[in-house]
């Protein structure tokens, strides 16, 4: 079988993708979804457990009725009707991280279904269907060590932390997302941002996909344009960034475009994405629902949602973050692209927050996408960690828009927040970086640049004005850069008696 992969744009000439995704939110509950536990990410292993959440014998589950809330209001926001009678399951399965050996899940009646999400993609918009938002527990953490890789192949020993194991875990499922083509990856990246934007918005998850509050699994197959049969699938498991979402759906469609040119077939597997390469690894046979023997759990009560609370939270829902945006940038006077690179750069949050605190949308936007961005790309950094706050970006601009700072001193001010300094206030005073706009101290400097410049200064009584911009230059050297540059120009041109 042929081992080289075949260019992207002959794969989508040749093959419809259907794409579906499978997104698991760590809500963001004081407690475990069926005992008191704390959900506090990171802590020692093993020190934020009980016998609940470690199946111990004679333990019994309560459900957590925040996560409940949080689930509705998920479904609520992606356009779900809310089930009037659900119940939780057991699935059962042995892993080592479920220390019941089974999960306290949803299975045939989910608590949110038949929903809707739209995204836009390439100016276009594409309603991607949810199938169901069921709320369940998660699982513990195996961590293998001992090998090179940190997977368990090579591994001499593993060890589990079950810290995480019953943390109110909702998942959401797609209805397979047909007839995307050559934008199936650009889709699925635009799905799981906007999905993230939705559950940060209703303030029940902190949706870091670098903690695993956010994790990620991507359906993909192929089947030959004209066909009316869909292709098998394969399912890449936690997918970990919103780029790897998006490669992840790339490295599929070309790997199973290489086996079907070849004449094979494709197996319905999990498989592993690797960050370093960007290439999918075959992990276990899927399972089927069979496998998993679900059957109702016996030692919970089922959810029975009352209509006028439902009705409740819906009217609380806040404004969907689509609409939100499309509202900022009428207000900003964005045009479609630049409001498309505030959003690439991820930065619609800092600059709404940093006009909040008083800057204008144009210098708010102008730090955000100019020196911040820069600095974060140079550093691998999420914008939003880069060192600077919104309310310190806005009180930079204040001191520019006062005339204390000017741009090339605002940037050195910028370093010293970043670096953790202060305040900029602090750390411009601290530096003695404000700008000298005092004439008796800024008098001394341009008289001694017109000395050392006649032939310039000659030009200026002249008439020609425009010469002064050298003079102006010699001046700000010579000053560092404090000077303020319209208060020199104005002396330059006075004492040459000259006018503008």
């Amino acid at each position: 079988m042929t081992t080289t992969l075949p260019a992207y744009d002959e794969v989508v000439a040749r093959y419809e993708p259907v794409i579906g995704l499978e997104t698991h939110v760590e809500l963001g509950t004081n407690t475990k979804m069926f005992c008191g536990c704390p959900t506090d990410f990171g802590g020692d292993p093993n020190t934020r457990v009980c016998p609940v959440c470690l199946g111990l014998p004679g333990s019994l589950p309560v459900a957590n009725k925040a996560a409940i809330e949080a689930t509705i209001r998920i479904g609520l926001a992606l356009n779900c009707s809310i089930a009037q009678w659900c119940r939780f399951a057991r699935k059962n399965y042995f892993y080592p991280d479920m220390p019941k050996n089974f999960q306290i899940s949803q299975y045939d009646e989910p608590l949110c279904v038949d929903g809707y999400l739209d995204v836009e993609v390439n100016g276009e918009l594409v309603r991607i269907g949810i199938e169901r938002v069921h709320l369940e527990e998660d699982t513990g953490k195996t961590l293998h060590v001992g090998g090179a890789t940190g997977r368990i192949h090579g591994a001499t020993e593993s060890l589990v932390d079950y810290n995480r194991a019953g943390i109110p875990l909702v998942e959401i499922v797609t209805k397979p997302v047909p007839g995307t083509g050559a934008l199936a990856p650009d889709v699925a990246r635009a799905y799981v941002t906007e999905l993230r934007d939705v559950i940060r918005s209703l303030g029940v998850s902190d949706v870091r996909m670098e903690e695993g509050s956010l994790r990620c699994d991507v359906n993909t197959s192929l089947n030959p344009v004209g066909s009316s049969e869909w292709g098998t699938r394969t399912e890449t498991k936690n997918v970990n960034s919103l780029r790897s979402v998006e490669r992840a759906v790339r490295s599929e469609m070309l790997r199973q475009a290489m086996v079907l040119d070849a004449g094979g077939r494709i197996t319905q597997e999990t498989r592993h994405f690797h960050e370093d390469t960007g290439e999918t690894t075959s992990g276990r046979s899927k399972e089927t629902a069979t496998d998993y023997r679900y059957f109702p759990e016996p030692d919970l009560v089922p959810l029975a949602p009352d209509p006028a609370w439902v009705a409740e939270l819906k009217a609380a829902l806040p404004e969907l973050p689509r609409l939100h945006r499309r509202r900022l940038q009428q207000q900003w006077g964005l045009s479609d692209q630049d409001m498309q690179s505030v959003l690439n750069a991820g930065a619609v949050e800092l600059i709404e927050q940093t006009v909040a605190a008083g800057a204008s949308p144009a210098a708010a936007r102008k730090w955000w996408l100019g020196e911040l961005s820069r600095r974060a790309n140079e550093t691998g950094m999420e914008l939003a960690d880069i060192g600077a706050t919104p309310h310190q970006v806005a009180e930079l601009q204040g001191l520019v828009d006062a005339g204390k700072l000017n741009d090339k001193l605002a940037r050195t001010v910028l370093e010293g927040v970043i670096a953790g300094e202060g305040t900029p206030t602090e750390i411009m005073t601290n530096r003695g970086l404000e700008v000298v706009s005092d004439t008796g101290a800024l008098t001394a400097a341009v008289d001694e640049a017109i000395a050392a410049n006649p032939d310039i200064a000659e030009k200026i009584r002249s008439g020609k004005v425009a010469a002064a911009g050298a003079l102006v230059g010699a001046v700000m050297k010579t000053t560092r850069g404090q000077a303020d540059a319209k208060t020199v120009r104005e002396l330059i041109l006075a004492r040459l008696g000259s006018q503008d």
